[in-house]
């Protein structure tokens, strides 16, 4: 196959995730920690409720919704030891935050009490949708 036909074939594909993906971003960066180790004397549970109750005070500069109820999150796992791991997404892959809103959340995450270290991962699979936004987010955007 030739270049050009190459090169068509390409364009008739259309592009990838990544070709959006700023060139300067490795795969370490798509994780944001925050928060340390919680000293083993203390019994201080980490209750899911407080955690997205944390995440719904990030907000997209651009969107007038918070990530949680946008439907950015993808998964919160919390482990015994107070550690909170969190999967999420961002609305397009260009997004001007990326670089730092997962750190918003993991800051958010690990000032809750009896957290100890947050950590955010920055995933692109599924792609987000409108359809994951919560009702209450739909109805304040008008959707």
């Amino acid at each position: 196959m030739s270049e050009m036909e190459e090169e068509r074939r390409d364009l008739q594909q259309g592009p990838s995730l990544m070709d959006f993906m700023p060139e300067r971003l490795e795969p370490e960066s798509f994780v944001a920690r925050a928060g340390s180790p919680r000293a083993a004397d203390t019994s201080a549970e980490v209750s899911e409720a407080n955690v997205i109750e944390a995440m719904q005070t990030v907000y997209d500069p651009e969107i007038p919704v918070n990530i949680y109820d946008l439907g950015l999150i993808y998964g919160v796992e919390l482990a015994e030891n107070g550690n909170v791991d969190i999967r999420m997404t961002l609305t397009a892959p260009g997004c001007p935050v990326a670089g730092i809103l997962p750190g918003w959340v993991a800051d958010a995450v690990a000032a809750v009490d009896g957290v100890g270290e947050a950590e955010v991962t920055l995933v692109w699979s599924p792609p987000w949708t409108p359809d994951l936004m919560s009702e209450d987010a739909k109805l304040a955007l008008d959707m």
